[in-house]
């Protein structure tokens, strides 16, 4: 560890503070209340958190009292009238008892329900949590602030001194990403942002896979969101092992893609955005020249308005899929998407005009979704934290407001990279004074020769 790689006071491997304030989550009311609801019989969102149940809260509340749970669960019976009772009376009052334990299970047992996740959970985290937090950073040398940092750049939750709340798995993950820190790997920073940027994508990957298959088990078992969030718990030990082998898969064959495009083929891009440039223009400094595009539903609002839950999320997951399909061919990469709108970019002015001009067309023909708007510009950017900024995003983005629905338009310097392109015409448009940008010359950008992307 070098003084280049973390501030002696302050870095990973900074020295234990005296004093280290925490905002700490109370993890046992929180784990508590995901387990009573996995429990329930209504079972509400009962696998909204399968990997954060803290097994030692899987027994029931009268242990915590210091109950008798005979005492807690049972109703004592009532006191016999003078003489014999009825053997009627006799069946009734076991059968009530019977009903009555069965319902209530003795401290120390667990349903099904929650057998089922703490059996799910010791999977997914790869052992019994036996371990407190300074247990965990004490083991892979580091003071219990920057454990913290780590474990926040994954999203994790900040726990108390006694929780035990971790696993071997946590010691070797914290291990792994100091270890690139002390050989000079990495810098602190980079490792942070590289740690935060696994916690963010996968976050939302599991929110994503969950929702996905919690909506097909509704539409295809005809059960209800929650009834089939219950269900999942049972189902998901089938899928872990493939859902992580495709994971380390795409994650390879993106980062390969990632070197190819962001590194081996940057400075052509570069040399190509040269040209009809003066080399003062906003965007000049920036590291990567990119195609940028937005793609915009029209009245996406007042249509959102007037659908129920499960149309409105047929209409969003139409809308991605077929954005996501588009641009998948067409060589560029979704950005992001933000309720109507989608971001991409593409490597050269042609194939960010192919693919705005697909998704024009793909959403004039579809017989669900309305129509888009489309823009796209040819310029530099900055890529960061996985999203892209510059002047060139902003002006993509102004464009796409002014642009009719089923059109494309892109700025000047952007057709002068085109104008030779027998794929696309030009029609040059009124100039329009764009906040931020003065008065700008958008041309709609339109089909030429040739067949365009072709979807199988």
């Amino acid at each position: 560890m070098t003084a280049e790689n973390a501030h002696p006071d302050t870095g990973l491997l900074a020295p234990e503070p005296s004093d280290v304030p925490d905002a700490v989550v109370d993890p046992a009311a929180l784990e508590a209340a995901v387990l009573d609801t996995a429990g329930d019989d209504d079972g509400a969102h009962g696998g909204a958190a399968v990997g954060t149940v803290d097994p030692e809260a899987l027994t029931d509340d009268a242990a915590d009292a210091g109950s008798d749970p005979a005492d807690a669960d049972v109703p004592d019976a009532a006191e016999p009238p003078s003489g014999d009772l009825s053997e009627a009376g006799q069946s009734v009052e076991q059968t009530a008892r019977a009903q009555a334990v069965a319902a209530h299970p003795a401290t120390g047992t667990m349903s099904p329900e929650r057998l089922a996740i703490k059996a799910l959970e010791q999977r997914l985290l790869g052992g019994e949590r036996k371990l407190r937090r300074r247990e965990v950073a004490a083991g892979a040398g580091l003071s219990l602030l920057s454990a913290r940092k780590l474990w926040r750049a994954l999203g994790f939750p900040n726990l108390g001194d006694e929780d035990v709340a971790f696993t071997e798995a946590d010691l070797t993950a914290l291990n792994t990403v100091v270890d690139l820190v002390r050989t000079g790997t990495l810098t602190e920073e980079a490792a942070i942002s590289v740690t935060r940027a696994i916690g963010q994508m996968t976050d939302r990957m599991v929110v994503w896979q969950i929702e996905a298959l919690v909506e097909d088990m509704v539409h295809q078992q005809g059960v209800s969101d929650a009834v089939a969030r219950k269900q999942l718990v049972g189902q998901l030990p089938a899928l872990v092992d493939a859902l992580e082998e495709v994971l380390v898969y795409s994650w390879r064959r993106q980062l390969n893609a990632g070197v190819q495009r962001l590194a081996v083929r940057a400075e052509a891009g570069l040399a190509s955005s040269e040209e009809g440039r003066e080399g003062d223009e906003d965007d000049a400094p920036l590291p990567l020249a990119r195609a940028v595009g937005f793609a915009d539903l029209v009245s996406y609002t007042s249509l959102s308005r007037r659908m129920n839950e499960k149309t409105l999320a047929q209409l969003v997951q139409r809308f991605e899929n077929k954005c996501a399909e588009i641009i998948s061919v067409g060589g560029g990469r979704l950005v992001k998407t933000v309720g109507d709108e989608v971001l991409y970019i593409a490597e050269t002015p042609a194939a960010g005009a192919e693919i705005s001009l697909a998704l024009s067309q793909a959403f004039n023909d579809d017989e669900i979704l309305p129509q888009a708007r489309v823009a796209m510009v040819w310029g530099r950017i900055l890529s960061r934290l996985g999203d892209i900024y510059g002047p060139t995003v902003n002006l993509a983005a102004r464009l796409t407001a002014l642009a009719d629905p089923g059109t494309v338009l892109v700025d000047s310097m952007t057709a002068a990279a085109l104008e030779h392109d027998e794929r696309f015409v030009l029609l040059p448009r009124e100039a329009e004074n764009v906040r931020g940008f003065g008065e700008i010359l958008p041309v709609e950008l339109q089909r030429g020769q040739g067949k365009g992307l072709v979807l199988d």
